[in-house]
């Protein structure tokens, strides 16, 4: 396990990392996660496996410490990140970044783009939602107050997430999950979804082609990103279908 301090306050960021060529690449885990629960299995494919790899952890959430004095903006997501990826020696890295992850590897590569060369985003939320109460997911945690959420919100979630996702949900703090959702719902300004349109790097978008068309595709493609439907799983792709993950990333990452 490897680490970094990110705040002021000594909080540290922690990974897991394998060795290997450069460039780095870099694996981020979404709302609730872990990134080695959701990312060693395919890190480690025989398509994948080679370079140096860096399984990381955000703030609040698995391995790394968990704060209450932080805000857990995308943008402070994104910046915490940064000072760790720095701390590791770590310049144009490969992002593989799934759900909320991508959205913070969108705002990194926005902020900091000396440290992305290449971003594959993986169901990655690219606009602000509603919060909307008993939803699965951001949208529903976010629809708590904190206050509500700390105090027994927490409980209704972790009932209606299931002991799948719950098995790395518990992980997380409690304080930092809360203001993750809230400020993942909320997007950034400009948006996610025009940050990563006016990126300049090789940019790939994969989604499961069960959810149908992408909204705003079109766009998106005009503008460079790769738009990749994958047969056979849910949101959690690399944990529904590993081997479509592995080639479906390794395609994105050699066009």
């Amino acid at each position: 396990m490897r680490d970094a301090v990110v705040t002021p306050g000594g909080d540290r960021i922690r990974w897991v990392e394998l060795p290997g060529r450069d460039a780095a690449r870099v694996y981020v885990h979404g709302l609730g996660a872990t990134t080695p629960a959701y990312f060693t299995e395919v890190a480690v494919h025989p398509l994948l496996a080679g370079h140096r790899s860096l399984l990381v952890d955000l703030l609040g959430h698995g391995i790394s410490d968990r704060p209450t004095d932080f805000d857990y903006t995308l943008e402070s997501h994104a910046d915490a990140l940064a000072t760790a990826l720095t701390a590791a020696g770590v310049a144009g890295a490969e992002l593989v970044a799934h759900s909320m992850g991508g959205s913070v590897a969108i705002v990194l590569a926005s902020r900091h783009p000396h440290l992305v060369s290449r971003l594959v985003l993986v169901d990655a939320n690219l606009d602000p939602v509603t919060p909307s109460p008993g939803a699965p997911g951001s949208s529903g945690i976010a629809a708590y107050s904190e206050s509500e959420f700390l105090d027994g919100g927490w409980e209704r979630v972790r009932d209606a997430a299931g002991a799948h996702w719950w098995s790395t949900m518990r992980l997380a703090g409690r304080v930092a999950l809360h203001r993750s959702a809230v400020h993942l719902t909320r997007g950034t300004t400009p948006t996610m979804r025009a940050l990563l349109l006016h990126l300049r790097i090789p940019r790939a978008f994969l989604l499961p082609e069960s959810d149908g068309p992408l909204d705003g595709a079109e766009a998106l493609t005009a503008s460079g990103v790769s738009v990749v439907p994958v047969p056979d799983y849910g949101h959690n792709i690399t944990l529904d279908n590993p081997e479509a993950f592995a080639r479906a990333t390794t395609a994105a990452l050699t066009a």
